[in-house]
């Protein structure tokens, strides 16, 4: 190399940066190590890490620990697949176009919607993108969203607002469930959309079939936020007037992995198709009448001219999709079903057995799916602490998220967790509090 750009030591390459800002000592690393050191060095330190091997978890807010059958991570590991990128050149990519046709079709079944796209980052700029495309296709632009909606996505859909002075307005909580009557109270024709998560981020679950048609009555779109593990026995969002529906994909084979990659579920009616941001994967025939897939809808700026774009996402985590996919294929529709009714049962048992204790009051008594938030009259950080100490990760402090439920946790129990286990956290909290 040395001799190719005709210097004759490192120094030469640094020629052009002043002495003045050059290092004019050794860096201060440590000495080299062995493989051998590395390998048990970087061990030791993953052994301080609280990992879902050696805890027992009953946080969720967000993102679930279900389990993931072997299937999943043998298919996706396969390099045709997880060294996949976004299909530019389609019509050499058919392998990985049919996987995200399933895909589609399987959340058009699961949603009860007629289109989905390839996918999105997450559920939250799901969420997002789907109050943008309400206020371009009712061209208002005011969204009201339920406070019974993940904070978070709350969150990022003022960011993504902010850029395209939609106003957001939200609507009280009644008993843990959107307050229908406060909702009614704020419509009027300058609503582009109406937001409500189902089942929400406290677990109750919503009458959306009401709120939508309320919604309908003021010509304004409905937009749910779902958790599509309890699509397996709730009735689908479109079958109860849903004109967009969004979710986080994560719990569909999808490990918890420190927040990600995840991804982001988007269905829609044939009337919005063409306002959904992303893009479709179609099925037609080529020349020979084999079938074949393409893409059918290319809506970002890539792929046409910029001020057409319905949005500038740029990846559509198709090896995440692919993960639910295998996953929806595996379990079919009794398993998804099987897999729903676990975690309401045992998240039942747990809320009525850690009910019974004294200092423990139920923070709502709505129906809920696989998560429910107690009020405890102590500080949730100081519990959670006490609860690590015998290797049990607590629920999500409900105060940081909402200044009027203070000393409340949310806790969620999904299939994985045992009698034995549910069993164990009431022995602990009781002993707590």
């Amino acid at each position: 190399m040395f001799e190719f750009l005709g210097i004759r030591n490192i120094e030469s390459l640094f020629l052009n940066i002043p002495e003045s800002a050059r290092l004019k000592r050794d860096l201060a690393l440590p000495p080299a190590w062995s493989e051998i050191e590395l390998n048990k060095k970087l061990k030791a330190m993953a052994a301080k890490n609280a990992d879902l091997e050696q805890y027992i978890s009953f946080l969720g807010a967000g993102a679930y620990e279900h389990y993931i059958p072997a299937i999943v991570d043998s298919i996706i590991s396969r390099s045709e697949f997880y060294t996949a990128y976004t299909p530019y050149q389609p019509e050499i990519s058919q392998g990985l176009l049919q996987a995200i046709f399933e895909y589609q079709t399987m959340i058009c079944e699961l949603t009860g919607m007629d289109v989905s796209n390839a996918s999105m980052y997450d559920g939250p700029t799901a969420m997002a993108e789907a109050g943008i495309m309400a206020c371009v296709a009712t061209g208002r632009s005011k969204l009201l969203v339920s406070r019974a909606v993940h904070p978070e996505y709350r969150d990022v859909l003022k960011t993504y607002a902010c850029g395209k002075n939609i106003q957001i307005e939200e609507v009280i909580i009644e008993d843990g469930l959107t307050a229908i009557e406060n909702l009614e109270s704020k419509l009027a024709d300058d609503v582009a959309a109406v937001i409500v998560q189902y089942p929400n981020f406290f677990g109750g679950i919503e009458d959306i079939k009401n709120a939508s048609e309320l919604v309908h009555k003021y010509k304004a779109l409905f937009i749910t936020v779902v958790n599509p593990i309890a699509l397996g026995i709730l009735e689908a969002p479109g079958e109860c007037g849903a004109d967009i529906v969004v979710a986080e994909g994560q719990p569909l084979g999808n490990p918890i992995s420190f927040g990600g990659p995840h991804l982001g579920i988007l269905a829609t009616t044939n009337a919005l198709m063409r306002r959904m941001p992303g893009r479709i994967i179609g099925q037609t025939k080529d020349m020979d009448g084999r079938r074949a897939f393409v893409l059918t809808l290319q809506a970002r700026e890539q792929h046409i001219r910029r001020e057409k774009a319905t949005s500038n996402i740029c990846s559509n985590q198709a090896l995440s999709a692919l993960a639910a996919t295998v996953f929806l294929s595996y379990m079919g529709k009794q398993g998804l079903q099987d897999i729903a009714k676990l975690n309401v049962q045992k998240a039942h048992y747990a809320y009525q057995k850690l009910i019974e204790i004294p200092g423990i009051q139920p923070l709502f008594h709505a129906p809920f799916f696989n998560e429910f938030a107690v009020r405890l009259d102590k500080n949730v950080g100081q519990i959670n602490r006490r609860l690590l100490q015998s290797k049990i990760i607590g629920g999500f402090d409900v105060g940081r998220a909402y200044a009027e439920y203070k000393d409340s946790m949310l806790l969620t129990v999904t299939e994985l967790r045992t009698k034995e286990e549910i069993d164990l956290l009431v022995q602990e909290l009781g002993a707590i509090v």
